[in-house]
């Protein structure tokens, strides 16, 4: 008898959905989900009415669960995706996989912070580096190489400072600028001064009030911005003009152990305009979940689904 209502050992579509959907889970409670991760499953979730039952049913077994997972040393693994054991007999026995903090990346890093950590590093004469939460850099001749993360960095050198992000090469001597590079992508906001932005044989010239994203398929246009806004961060603030609730999430993300992962699309296109400081980010799902009527689901890790 599957006292614990896991699937037989006869594969169908329904049971490959419900291991599918557990996986899901154990990775978000992982510790080592990333924004990325959470994107694709609000994705897996939308595949179909199927998709989401399962997630839901895989949610509610997990916290009939966590009782007997929560009393469990999780191992270390170095794979990409965690798993879940089936059950073992009463216990009903949960196994956890952690991957390597940073990556490959991470392992290599010259500077970094943590979760929530900010760190000021003074490179040399004339240029320092204020790293933001979840931040690998990495030394290089002529300068630094942004792993992932984002840092400020202030220059005032006769000789041009290098920065390497991603698939581009920013370069400055006088200029106080933004650099963030996540999910594959780097936006660059330019503070005070001006410094030149060059990807895949393009270049261009980015002054103060102005920002740029780029990636592998190349150099998007400047746009004016606020660039204290982009730089609050500094201040131990997040600030969001007009900006979808989803990224607002995602960038809440960064800042806070665990995961809020928002599974309904029309709630995440809803447009906020607020300002959080990092000291009230334990409690943002309940604000959100009273602003907007979301359901809050807590799970193990700091996991909070809303949907």
């Amino acid at each position: 008898m599957n006292i614990f209502n896991f699937p037989s050992t006869r594969d169908t579509p329904h049971s490959r959905l419900r291991s599918e959907a557990r996986d899901w889970l154990v990775l978000l409670t992982s510790g080592q989900a990333t924004v990325a991760d959470a994107k694709a499953l609000r994705h897996w979730c939308a595949q179909s009415p199927e998709h989401a039952r399962a997630f839901e049913e895989a949610k509610v077994l997990w916290q009939q669960l966590a009782p007997a997972a929560g009393q469990l040393q999780a191992p270390r693994h170095f794979g990409r995706r965690a798993f879940l054991g089936g059950a073992v007999a009463a216990s009903a026995a949960l196994f956890m996989v952690q991957l390597v903090p940073g990556g490959v990346a991470g392992l290599t890093a010259d500077y970094r912070t943590e979760v929530g950590e900010q760190r000021r590093i003074e490179l040399r004469d004339g240029i320092s580096l204020e790293l933001n939460t979840r931040t690998r850099i990495s030394r290089r001749e002529q300068g630094i190489e942004l792993l992932e993360g984002e840092v400020e960095v202030l220059a005032r050198v006769a000789q041009p400072l290098t920065v390497q992000a991603g698939a581009g090469w920013l370069s400055a001597t006088q200029a106080r600028f933004n650099v963030r590079n996540t999910d594959h992508s780097v936006c660059v906001t330019c503070i005070e001064g001006a410094l030149a932005v060059r990807v895949a044989g393009r270049s261009v010239q980015l002054e103060g009030g102005r920002q740029l994203t780029y990636d592998a398929a190349g150099l998007g246009e400047s746009v004016a911005v606020d660039a204290q806004a982009v730089v609050a961060w500094r201040d131990q603030v997040l600030v969001f003009n007009n900006a979808p609730l989803d990224t607002v999430i995602d960038e809440i993300n960064r800042y806070r152990p665990g995961m809020l992962v928002l599974l309904n699309r029309e709630l995440g296109s809803r447009r906020v305009q607020a300002r959080f400081s990092l000291q009230q980010l334990a409690g943002v799902a309940l604000l959100i979940r009273d602003a907007y009527g979301a359901k809050c689901t807590e799970l193990p890790g700091g996991v909070v689904l809303l949907s």
